[in-house]
């Protein structure tokens, strides 16, 4: 009875483990999908992928999938057609308040990587003076799922820009973070670009895995000058590669 008992105990254990796994994982999924909705990678009214295809993209069962959509579908930030699938609802985030205009061309998408320029390595600059271990523990998670999506050859937009959100807050100045949440969309839309650009027989995911992960690194061993250089190569690498390196001209 003892050792019947004992087996009961151990299965019980390997199922509660087995629970406490699948909700992990509906917590992963829906914080990609929400993070995508944010960012704009899923736009207001766009129809998302198929549960089938979502299930493929993010390397999980459909039921977590459906777990994931039914708690986005309970906030109110996605909603089903019937016969036409799910889509995301019109919402305003609270960092468009800062009224950027909104991307209407390639010129833009060039500006904004220009302004990304004048921001960016300064914080990553300060983010390597002024680093605690919560702020490295966030830089190193959203590394870990670019280096997780880069496995599978896929580019994931909402883990690159949480990558550079987190180094934005480890420099402790809420100007950088207020500046890169408004432009979140904006950033999106680059980034998704970029992750195109990407795709092919060149290793390009594998290099740009390596550009984040030289700035983590600079910052995390505290090399402010280093990491400035680093992250101003990253964003000016990342937009030569989307314009292959035919920078417009913007005096027009």
């Amino acid at each position: 009875m003892a050792e019947n008992g004992g087996l009961g105990q151990e299965a019980a254990a390997e199922a509660k483990t087995e629970r406490g796994k699948s909700v992990k994982l509906v917590d992963r999924v829906f914080n990609q999908l929400h993070e995508r909705i944010r960012t704009g990678n899923y736009a207001p009214d766009s129809r998302l992928p198929g549960e089938h295809e979502l299930a493929s993209m993010l390397g999980v069962s459909r039921p977590v999938v459906r777990d994931a959509l039914g708690r986005l579908r309970e906030q109110g930030l996605i909603y089903s057609r019937q016969g036409a699938g799910t889509f995301v609802s019109a919402q305003v985030s609270a960092a468009a308040q800062l009224a950027y205009s909104p991307v209407k061309s390639i010129a833009d998408i060039q500006r904004c990587y220009e302004f990304r320029l004048t921001i960016e390595p300064a914080a990553a600059y300060y983010a390597a003076q002024r680093r605690d271990e919560a702020a490295i523990a966030r830089i190193a998670a959203a590394l870990a799922e670019l280096r997780e999506a880069t496995s599978h050859q896929l580019h994931r937009t909402d883990a690159d820009f949480l990558f550079h959100k987190a180094v934005a807050e480890a420099a402790n100045n809420h100007y950088y973070t207020a500046s890169l949440e408004a432009l979140r969309a904006h950033i999106a839309v680059g980034m998704h670009l970029h992750g195109l650009s990407l795709m092919g027989p060149r290793p390009g995911l594998e290099q740009v895995y390596e550009e984040h992960r030289q700035i983590y690194r600079a910052v995390q061993e505290g090399r402010a000058d280093d990491a400035r250089e680093l992250m101003r190569k990253h964003l000016e690498g990342s937009r030569d590669r989307l314009f292959e390196g035919k920078v417009l001209d913007l005096s027009f």
